[in-house]
């Protein structure tokens, strides 16, 4: 930290602790002489005239000293123990004397020329205190303590936030607040060195009270639109106030009392002489504009609030400001259109709209514990919540005990008219009772504090059932890197956050806007980060790491460090947590948390990579099969789509896939009129790869098959040297070539490594064309002879391939030939058509299982 951010620091603390004390010591004054200004220790109330400042005794109590030494309601009070009342002294032997002593009032009565001089003897006030109705005398109780909601909340939030200007915005306005409570006028009974101090303090923010509530909520929680519009209206506001109020305080604390003033302001008005009523209008204006503009700021900045969250924050606070404030602020309009004075309006009338300003405090307190407005939870240490929460719970409930066992005590010693030990005893077990009807209530308040100010603790156990359930449900790394977030950030409230996942193999890469560009991608095989993968444990970024992880990760400002495991203990992430925002270290119950949160991470991580896994190679299969489909297409496009026509022979072909597409081929070429060449080939290999060969083999026949009318060997010659130069050396074809001529039944053909056809003659007999030269593409030096055989009325050709004679039953055993002789002779009688569909139906039935080769079958029959 540096030195002038030290002495800062050092300022604000000793600013703060300076208005602290000053607000202390006034609520203190306060509250402890307005309790010795009981008007019941008089016998009477009174109350200062506005015009002449003369006291008008207001009521007089029945059965008390005044009242039996005659004063009346509506004497004024002129001088006491002959003292004029514009005097600060006369009110000590009043409230201050000793038994014996004399207390002596000179009044004026109306109606009455000569002054009239009362006397009696001055002696303690009744303790019962009778002739004050209980809900009143509870009321005037709870009166008494005014100022202690708001110079609580105002003193804790300053403390926490002393550098933020909103919370010096709430301590002042506060201390204006907790300054309306009229000591000025107990200022004749305060002790002369404590009392220019209380005036002065009164004086001032009472002053700038109404500036400083504008100038609040026209900033808080973000800039009201009327303070977009005018701007200059706060601070001009605050320093006409602040240009007012200061010289008179000064005056005051210089003096020490308000005194002369009030001596001024008396002889100004008994000589007839008023304010201006410009003037008077501005100082009303002031009094009430300031409130209605900034509770006006105040509901619009919360309707208009930028997201829900933030009017959500704000809703309570609004609420408590709008109820507590409305009431004292519509009794001060009346009392002022009707020119009244305090002591002129009903007990419960400014009673009821005090207490109301209790809400205020109530209101603001609920939102920075529920709602974490000027984050003030998240600076609470564990320590000093658990002190000043839980403790202070436990002893505010002492406390109220105690006061209600009193009250009722002092209720029934004063209804029922029996004895104190009477008394006791009844409240004693009054708070038996209490004590056994409130134990549930407490353990829920208990329960909520916890809630409020335990989050982290309390919601540990929440927050892994929360995680573990959703992250089943993630499905990006996005999503788990938001929920991750969203969780880790309202558990410890870290200052930064970042979420490395891997995105690829072995590379993390961090998700949000923040990250420095050269730390957005990480391979996970960084050596910096060997030890986090290694053991897995969470770790706090204290200096115990290698100089290369905090060189690797230091422009993050780590604090914490938490790797994400995978199953087989590599490292497919990380979280790094900045400083919590309560400066505290991470504890080992957090570490313990963002251990359990990591191992959820792991596995929802997992999970999306199988899943992402699984639906690329779904993706990648229906491509393949698409391709496939298309591939398949464009092979059954290859085959023969139409037989050129013979005058001496019938023929059909078909070529049944065991795949997509195969490496099977049979075709039917049209050499020259009457001229049409049969092929049958088999191509090593399934598949792509052995339908890319039959493409292959395909167009080097069909690119030059015309040769083979006059050359047969020339043009296998030619295929066999082009699909040797094209074809790995272990690839190779099995091929069937023959040449027929319609014109004389000549069929010549080459059999080049293939199965030997079947020509079953007329007769029946049965007889092979077996190779006449060994396969294609195997050899660079290739030869081959020619064979010619002549088909007469009803011989029937039969050209196979090897999925034909090798289909397998279910025990292993093949088709073979036999079977195939068997089935052509049993379709005899039928056309090659017909023939083929029941010669490949009697293969599929007798290898009723996968097909396991292709199936390719050509037949001819001459007429």
């Amino acid at each position: 930290m540096s030195l002038s951010l030290t002495i800062r620091h050092r300022l604000l603390l000793a600013a703060v602790v300076v208005f602290t004390a000053a607000t202390v010591l006034y609520a203190g004054i306060w509250m402890y002489y307005i309790r010795g200004q009981n008007p019941h220790a008089l016998g009477f109330s009174f109350a200062h005239t506005r015009d002449t400042g003369d006291l008008v005794v207001t009521s007089v109590f029945e059965n008390m000293l005044p009242a039996r030494a005659g004063l009346r309601a509506g004497d004024v009070i002129t001088a006491i123990n002959d003292l004029p009342v514009d005097s600060l002294n006369p009110w000590e032997p009043v409230l201050r004397g000793r038994a014996g002593e004399v207390v002596s009032l000179t009044v004026q009565r109306p109606g009455v020329n000569n002054p009239t001089k009362l006397r009696w003897p001055w002696e303690e006030p009744p303790p019962a205190l009778s002739e004050v109705p209980m809900a009143q005398f509870l009321a005037i109780q709870l009166l008494d303590l005014y100022p202690l909601l708001f110079l609580v909340v105002g003193v804790v939030v300053l403390f926490l936030r002393m550098d933020d200007h909103n919370a010096w915005l709430l301590a002042l306005m506060f201390a204006g607040f907790i300054s309306s409570a009229p000591l000025i006028d107990l200022e004749s009974i305060i002790r002369p060195e404590l009392r220019g101090f209380a005036v002065a303090y009164m004086v001032t923010f009472y002053g700038i009270m109404p500036a400083i509530f504008y100038y609040f909520f026209a900033v808080f929680p973000t800039q009201s639109p009327l303070d977009r519009r005018v701007p200059w209206l706060k601070s001009v506001m605050l320093a006409v106030a602040c240009a007012v109020v200061v010289p008179l305080a000064t005056w005051i604390l210089i003096d020490g009392s308000s005194h002369p003033l009030w001596l001024a302001e008396r002889k100004l008005r008994m000589s007839g002489l008023h304010l201006p009523v410009g003037l008077s209008f501005l100082q009303v204006g002031y009094g009430f504009v300031p409130f209605i503009l900034g509770m006006a700021s105040f509901v619009w900045n919360s309707i208009a609030a930028p997201t829900a969250e933030a009017g959500r924050k704000t809703r309570v606070m609004m609420w408590g400001m709008i109820v507590g404030l409305t009431p004292i602020m519509v009794v001060g309009l009346v009392a002022i259109s009707r020119n009244r004075g305090p002591g002129d309006i009903p007990f419960w009338w400014t009673a009821i709209p005090i207490m109301a300003l209790f809400l205020i405090p109530l209101s603001f307190a609920y939102a920075v514990v529920k709602h974490r407005v000027l984050e003030i939870p998240a600076l609470i240490r564990r320590s000093a919540r658990y002190i000043l929460v839980r403790r202070g719970f436990a002893f505010l409930v002492i406390v109220l005990a105690l006061a209600a066992n009193a009250v009722f005590t002092l209720s029934v010693s004063r209804l029922a008219n029996v004895g104190t030990p009477l008394a006791a005893s009844a409240g004693v077990g009054f708070g038996l009772v209490l004590a056994w009807v409130s134990a549930p209530a407490l353990k829920r308040s208990t329960d909520r504090i916890d809630r409020a100010f335990f989050r982290g603790s309390y919601d540990a156990r929440m927050i892994l059932q929360d995680l573990a359930e959703k992250a089943r449900t993630v499905n990006s790394r996005e999503e788990l890197a938001s929920l991750l977030s969203s969780y880790l950030d309202q558990a410890l409230q870290p200052s930064r956050l970042f979420v490395y996942l891997e995105q690829e193999h072995g590379i993390l890469r961090a998700e949000g806007n923040d990250v420095p560009a050269e730390l957005r991608r990480i391979r996970a095989d960084n050596s910096a980060l060997l030890p986090l993968a290694s053991d897995g444990k969470v770790r706090e970024f204290w200096g115990n790491e290698s100089e290369e992880l905090h060189g690797l990760l230091e422009p993050l400002g780590p604090d914490c460090v938490v790797p994400i495991q995978g199953r087989g203990q590599g490292l497919i992430g990380m979280v790094v947590l900045g400083m919590r925002l309560s400066e505290e270290p991470y504890s080992g119950e957090d570490r313990r948390l963002l251990g359990s949160v990591a191992s959820q991470a792991g596995i929802a991580l997992e999970n999306i990579s199988l899943a992402e896994g699984m639906a690329n190679r779904i993706e990648l299969e229906r491509k393949a099969e698409q391709e496939m489909q298309i591939a398949r297409e464009v092979q059954r496009r290859l085959l023969p789509q139409d037989a050129p026509a013979l005058e001496t022979l019938d023929y059909a072909g078909q070529c049944v896939q065991a795949r997509a597409v195969g490496g099977d081929y049979f075709d039917f070429l049209e050499l020259a009129p009457g001229h049409v060449g049969f092929v049958v080939a088999d191509i090593s290999g399934k598949g792509i790869s052995g339908a890319l060969l039959m493409a292959n083999l395909q167009a080097n026949l069909r690119s030059q098959y015309a040769v083979a009318l006059n050359d047969l060997p020339r043009l296998l010659q030619s295929v066999n040297r082009l699909f040797y130069k094209n074809t790995e050396e272990n690839r190779y074809a099995t091929l069937f070539f023959a040449a027929y001529d319609d014109a004389n039944r000549k069929l010549r053909y080459v059999n080049c490594g293939h199965n030997p056809p079947l020509l079953v003659r007329n007769d029946r007999s049965v007889e092979s064309l077996e190779s006449t030269a060994t396969v294609v593409g195997l050899f660079e030096d290739w030869q081959c002879s020619v064979n010619e055989i002549e088909l007469h009325c009803g011989d029937t050709l039969v050209i196979y391939t090897d999925g034909v004679i090798e289909a397998e039953d279910a025990n292993g055993e093949q088709f073979g030939g036999v079977r195939l002789q068997q089935a052509v002779h049993a379709s005899w009688n039928e056309a090659p058509t017909a023939m083929l569909k029941r010669v490949i139906q009697a293969v599929q039935t007798f290898s009723p299982g996968e097909q396991g080769d292709d199936i390719t079958l050509l037949i001819a029959r001459a007429r």
